[in-house]
């Protein structure tokens, strides 16, 4: 009996631990650029508008990628009716479900031991933790490519099992519709056709009956989407409409891989992402090489088939010339997945357990040091921050809670020491992570989310005035406290400020113009506009139609 009580205490522990991790601070805050406010709106605007076929962001179309993860948001939004606990919960969602499989995939591959070491190298892996706390694409397509390695996985090496075959096949297929790379979960059939020819044991076969039927749940999902919005494109004769189809399978896909038109990195880029947003799993590595070698030359297919995956998934997306971090967040599950079955041995050797302690130790160091530095009002940090998101008000705030989760994790590596090296650095990031959860967000939500900058617009111009936006950001629209109008997003900044001064001059006594800076133009009286601060990076000023009266005159309107 002790055994599986002791599997069960475990298991109990480990979900407690995911949603303290992950759920931390879920309700204490809106959405935060860089994209959450986008995923968000349009989400909204799904809801209030019941068109969901085609997203929109204001008045313009989004096509800039799939709707699966906006048609999530929306829903739990239709659900709970808090956008506060409805953009987050597709991450928080995804992220678990990914955690429940890479522990029965370690199960089902060797042992329940290793699918929960697993389960724990991944939950404290620092990217994977990150994104799970975000309303990004991200966590939502690393469920869905994961799903498809475990499914693909399960029949190869657990199989045969032509349920998880389709399963992996279909889950491709939402992984494309959620973030159009989804496919790249069906790498992992190339080692496993080439173990399959070199005759290593263990396999499932892959037959083209199979393949045929893969297919087709693969493309089931995908044109689920796809027929619809072409047919509604082709019958509304909507040149803005083609204009969004064009782009969202062509642009955002092929192109945008063979040609990125932005963030440009070298090949190595993710070299240095796995050096350091994988850890502490990455930790574990120089002892864990050995043992995956000796296995390789075993022909043991359970490591050769999610190894050669993510080199696979790392030479892929390392051929375009746009790179980001978030990129090679599917291959972590697999990693953590080889980790499991060694972990154990490997973290009851000293040095691993020095490692472990040296980065704890370094991470709490670094913390205590900031915080305490913060507090003793050093004046550029307080000036940058008051720059960057206009809290220089918070700073003192700021600065307690980075100084405690510091002393808090020196604490735990003080009462586990250098034996207990991997409880302290636990006990230490979960710190961080709850802290930054429950202290952090409601502290930076005011001037991240553009919620003040909002509020303070809505209380100076009124309750019964109408506000438009001219070169806007989603969070300006998405935390207005009325209905905003817009005059386009990616029209060019002259264009908008005409249209908007125009709509202005029809109602000058109760309509106001919100600016960011860049945007004002030499004919605004400064002297009249209010002055709104900075957020996120910005400054933003409010315009009445005193302020814009030269602007006006100079461009014809009333």
């Amino acid at each position: 009996m002790r055994p599986g009580i002791e599997v069960n205490r475990e298991r109990w522990l480990f979900w407690t631990v995911a949603l303290l991790l992950i759920g931390a601070g879920l309700g204490l805050r809106d959405p935060w650029p860089a994209d959450e406010p986008r995923y968000a709106l349009v989400a909204r605007q799904m809801v209030e508008s019941g068109q969901w076929l085609f997203p929109m962001r204001g008045d313009e179309l989004y096509p800039d990628k799939p709707p699966l993860f906006m048609w999530l948001q929306a829903l739990f939004l239709q659900m709970t009716g808090q956008l506060r606990i409805a953009f987050l919960l597709p991450s928080l969602l995804a992220a678990l479900g990914t955690l429940a499989l890479v522990r029965d995939l370690g199960r089902c591959l060797w042992t329940p031991q290793a699918g929960a070491y697993a389960a724990w190298a991944l939950l404290f892996a620092i990217q994977f933790t990150w994104q799970a706390k975000r309303a990004q694409i991200d966590p939502t397509v690393t469920f869905f490519i994961t799903l498809s390695v475990y499914g693909l996985l399960r029949h190869l090496l657990c199989g045969p099992d032509n349920r998880m075959w389709l399963l992996g096949w279909f889950a491709a297929g939402l992984g494309v519709i959620s973030k159009g790379v989804g496919v790249v979960a069906l790498l992992v059939l190339l080692p496993a056709a080439w173990a399959s020819w070199r005759g290593w044991p263990g396999l499932s076969r892959m037959s083209a009956t199979r393949f045929a039927l893969g297919l087709v749940a693969l493309l089931a999902p995908v044109l689920a989407w796809l027929l619809p919005m072409l047919w509604s494109v082709q019958a509304s004769g909507d040149p803005a409409l083609h204009a969004y189809a064009d782009n969202i399978l062509l642009k955002q896909t092929a192109q945008r891989y063979a040609n990125a038109w932005h963030h440009h990195q070298p090949w190595w880029y993710f070299g240095g992402v796995i050096a350091s947003q994988w850890l502490p799993a990455v930790l574990a590595l120089p002892w864990a090489i050995p043992r995956w070698r000796e296995a390789l030359r075993g022909r043991d297919a359970r490591v050769l088939l999610p190894l050669a995956w993510i080199a696979l998934v790392v030479l892929f997306f390392s051929l375009s010339r746009g790179k980001r971090e978030v990129y090679i967040l599917p291959a972590l599950p697999m990693l953590c997945l080889l980790l499991g079955p060694w972990l154990a041995v490997i973290v009851a050797k000293p040095w691993p357990r020095r490692l472990a302690f040296a980065f704890a130790l370094l991470l709490s160091t670094g913390l205590a040091l900031a915080g305490a530095w913060v507090l003793a009002g050093e004046p550029s940090f307080e000036q940058k921050l008051d720059e960057a998101r206009g809290l220089v008000d918070g700073a003192n705030a700021l600065g307690a809670m980075v100084l405690g989760i510091g002393v808090f994790g020196l604490g735990a590596l003080a009462w586990w020491r250098v034996r207990g090296a991997v409880a302290g650095l636990l006990f230490t990031l979960a710190g961080l992570w709850i802290g930054f959860g429950l202290i952090g967000y409601p502290l930076l939500n005011d001037a991240s989310s553009a919620r003040g900058l909002m509020q303070r617009t809505g209380a100076l111009i009124g309750a019964d005035a109408e506000l438009g936006l001219v070169a806007w950001k989603e969070q300006n629209l998405l935390m207005a406290d009325r209905p905003a109008r817009t005059f386009g997003f990616r029209r060019p900044v002259a264009e908008q400020r005409r249209d908007a001064l125009a709509w202005q001059a029809d109602a000058p006594a109760t309509r106001w113009l919100q600016f960011e800076e860049s945007a004002l133009g030499d004919c605004i009286d400064r002297s009249v506009a209010v002055d709104l601060g900075v957020a996120n990076r910005r400054r933003w000023w409010l315009l009445p139609a005193a302020a814009t009266v030269s602007c006006r005159a100079e461009h014809g309107s009333r």
